[in-house]
């Protein structure tokens, strides 16, 4: 039988309390590593995979080895700001992707788009592309 094709979506959002700097787009910098870190803990463990993996059954104990994020931070619009895009890259069997589920259960785990861990969310930031 054919492999399953691998399928992605992009998730973005600003964070308002972690000041960007230029060091934040160097994939090999302390600062990055760290800051991923700490968003990848976040958004993978308690957003996006578990999610995306179990086809909305939150209930399952691991996540799915077959799905993984990469990240990019950028400026926000305000300068203090530091822009998160993430892509989600999973196997296309796992579940039925379905981007207004994962955009209201992501903001509903965010407190309505303002927090995610420590870190402040821009309201109107999010956005799920898939």
């Amino acid at each position: 039988s054919p492999s399953p094709t691998p399928r992605h979506f992009t998730l973005n959002f600003t964070l308002t309390n972690l000041p960007y700097s230029t060091d934040l787009e160097a994939p090999t910098s302390r600062k990055f590593i760290s800051t991923v870190k700490v968003i990848n803990h976040y958004v993978s463990l308690a957003l996006v995979l578990p999610i995306l993996c179990y086809g909305h059954n939150l209930n399952l104990p691991a996540l799915n080895p077959g799905a993984h994020l990469t990240f990019a931070l950028r400026s926000g619009r305000n300068k203090d700001d530091t822009g998160v895009d993430a892509v989600c890259s999973y196997n296309g069997s796992l579940a039925r992707f379905d981007r207004e589920k994962i955009y209201h259960e992501l903001s509903t785990m965010t407190n309505g788009v303002t927090k995610l861990g420590h870190y402040s969310l821009e309201k109107n930031s999010l956005y799920v592309n898939g």
